[in-house]
């Protein structure tokens, strides 16, 4: 064999093997496509039906938080901040007002904590825990109801489980519940369809879908209120 042909030999196999590596890169490539898209869709699907939907504010999903009239076409919606001073005070308009209007109304409270209060995540928490035990509502009337004393605090952890203790609930479960991703699932959800909805400051009140004005008196709720039940 001559040089030229040695070499033509060696330039031959040289282009063989690069071949038979290109074709096993493809091979690789095609199998990691048929793993890795299932996959990365299974997990889409799950984060997408394992949580809670983020709803909008007409529409009462399973995991909600309602009291009230299951019979009426009224759905007041409340987007709130545990911490938040003005939540506060129309969570007490509210109170002042239920015995005149929970015959005629939903109810929904959805979380909206803000970043600018250090605690009202935590609390959203401790509210979605107890209502695992069936006492959302008490709790959350018990947050409203204490937020002066537990908002300047610098770990308001031992009386969130006072009210928990006076709920009587079981500390050991509501422990374990604060730090269950559905939990918080539930209070992300909230948000992000508040967000979607146009809610842009706490308290947000929407009635049957539409934002209003929040309220300040007795009066101004029920007058809201009235108007819904005429118009639907």
């Amino acid at each position: 064999m001559s040089k030229k042909e040695e070499r033509q030999k060696i330039k031959e196999e040289k282009q063989a093997a690069a071949k038979r590596k290109e074709k096993f890169t493809a091979l690789v490539v095609k199998a990691a496509i048929v793993i890795l898209v299932p996959l990365a869709l299974f997990v889409f699907y799950q984060g997408l039906f394992t949580g809670p939907p983020s709803l909008p504010p007409d529409l009462i999903g399973e995991a909600d938080h309602v009291k009230g009239s299951a019979d009426s076409d009224v759905v007041v919606t409340m987007y709130a901040d545990f911490e938040c001073p003005a939540c506060m005070t129309e969570f007490q308009l509210i109170a002042r007002t239920w015995p005149r209007i929970r015959d005629d109304v939903k109810l929904v409270f959805r979380h909206f904590p803000l970043d600018t209060h250090r605690f009202s995540f935590q609390a959203s928490r401790y509210a979605e825990a107890a209502g695992r035990q069936g006492r959302f509502w008490e709790m959350h009337d018990l947050l409203f109801a204490n937020q002066q004393a537990w908002s300047p605090m610098n770990d308001p952890a031992p009386l969130f489980e006072e009210y928990a203790a006076q709920l009587g609930l079981d500390i050991d479960q509501l422990r374990a519940d604060i730090e269950l991703p559905e939990v918080r699932a539930k209070i992300v959800a909230d948000q992000q369809g508040g967000i979607r909805a146009g809610v842009r400051s706490t308290p947000s009140l929407f009635i049957n879908g539409r934002l209003v004005g929040n309220p300040q008196s007795s009066a101004a709720l029920i007058e809201l209120v009235n108007e819904a039940k005429a118009s639907g």
